[in-house]
């Protein structure tokens, strides 16, 4: 495996970390909420919060499940074929991811550059400024952009030098054990 690929694995490693510690918070959070409510006070905006750490931690978190080969595929033809098929799908399914990404990260700069240039604010108790969650959420997906581009660049190299298991460690599906 590549440096950058073996830096890009480290790198979601320690973001799935983050993720998984962002979901504790809010899990903690949201017990304290309970608890208060038990007892006659609230603290309020939990689920304001909760929906904001929930997409944060989703667009920072495919990208760990990019680098896990994770994301669900239909690899009921991929499994047929010779090493060259399986890895001109997995090349194929890795474009089309590391396309799709880079449009929602483009798409999301422009709904984020508009909360910014409106000073815009959630219409809730909190009146929280959109431009936190929606930078850390926009975050996320450019960094699933540049993990899915630098991942398909590998992938190329792989396979025009016909380095298939390479392409397989990469990009391949997961195997069921």
């Amino acid at each position: 495996m590549t440096p950058l690929v073996s830096l890009i694995r480290q790198i979601n490693d320690r973001v799935a970390i983050a993720v998984g510690l962002m979901l504790l918070g809010c899990v903690v959070f949201t017990l304290i909420e309970i608890a208060a409510r038990r007892l006659g006070g609230s603290l309020g905006g939990v689920d304001e919060i909760s929906g904001y750490v929930m997409a944060v931690t989703t667009s920072w978190g495919i990208s760990y499940a990019l680098t896990e080969q994770a994301h669900v595929r239909i690899d009921l033809l991929r499994q047929r074929l010779v090493p060259l098929g399986r890895a001109v799908f997995d090349m194929l399914a890795l474009l089309c991811l590391a396309a799709t990404a880079i449009v929602v990260a483009w798409r999301g700069w422009g709904v984020l550059e508009k909360t910014l240039s409106n000073g815009a604010r959630a219409n809730t108790p909190l009146e929280t400024p959109l431009w936190i969650p929606q930078s850390l959420w926009w975050a996320g997906w450019l960094w699933f952009a540049v993990s899915a581009s630098l991942l398909l660049v590998a992938v190329l190299k792989n396979l025009l030098s016909a380095d298939f298991k390479a392409v397989d460690d990469i990009a391949g599906a997961r195997e069921e054990a």
